[in-house]
């Protein structure tokens, strides 16, 4: 359980965590809003189709369980919401960007519409909803279950927490981002099975793929950190910071 005391370390890493996982975060955005990737793979009748952020999403998901495992989820909970308070930040920015007028040459060869056919989307409407909200969803949800599995293996078993949170935390963010990305029309409803199944598929599979890396990040923090933080069950409240 995390006692005063631990709330009162100063870690000599968590920073660098942080960052790396709001930056993961932040060009996952990016790179959804940019393209869509075809393998020329089917299931069935379903293409393996998907948003490039999905390339990035699974590390941030990674940096998410090692938060929780090494740092408890009291601390992962805010670099959930220091996630958050930065995408919005880019959100709006690009918002900014995009309605303020483009220069005379600019406008000639690049053009305010190849600008919103790229990065509009970062910039308002429905792929800003659909990020934050599977974003904010999948992210506790992988959290807390890291946490509430950790009490009841009593630590043991890594691979079946990061796998079993990954297995929730990925349905539930990317069920929702593309659904709601559809419904606004960001993605073509055409789209939605193969991009939802494909985000999940991937996903999933780097988790499962990388849980030897996950072992080894983890066991150095731990180590170097000097702690192995046991969450505080009865602060799962996703709404504090």
């Amino acid at each position: 359980m995390e006692s005063k005391i631990d709330k009162d370390i100063n870690f000599k890493y968590l920073d660098l965590v942080m960052v790396a996982f709001t930056v993961i975060l932040i060009l996952s955005n990016f790179a959804s809003s940019a393209k869509i990737i075809d393998w020329g793979i089917s299931i069935g009748k379903i293409p393996l189709a998907f948003d490039a952020g999905t390339v990035f999403f699974p590390f941030a998901y990674i940096f998410g369980d090692v938060l929780t495992e090494v740092y408890g989820y009291s601390r992962a909970r805010r670099v959930i919401w220091i996630g958050f308070g930065a995408l919005i930040f880019t959100f709006f920015m690009f918002w900014l960007i995009r309605v303020l007028p483009g220069e005379a040459y600019w406008q000639e060869t690049v053009g305010q519409e190849a600008f919103d056919a790229v990065l509009g989307g970062i910039s308002f409407g429905g792929i800003v909803l659909a990020s934050v909200l599977g974003y904010l969803i999948g992210s506790f949800a992988n959290s807390a279950i890291m946490a509430i599995m950790k009490k009841l293996t009593n630590g043991r078993h890594l691979w079946m927490r990061t796998i079993g949170s990954t297995i929730i935390g990925e349905f539930l963010d990317s069920a929702i981002f593309i659904a709601i990305a559809s419904l606004t029309g960001v993605f073509p409803w055409e789209l939605f099975w193969s991009l939802t199944l494909t985000n999940y598929i991937f996903k999933v599979a780097i988790e499962v793929l990388f849980t030897p890396a996950t072992y080894w990040l983890t066991r150095k923090l731990k180590h170097a950190e000097g702690v192995d933080i046991f969450s505080d069950l009865n602060d799962l409240n996703p709404l504090s910071f």
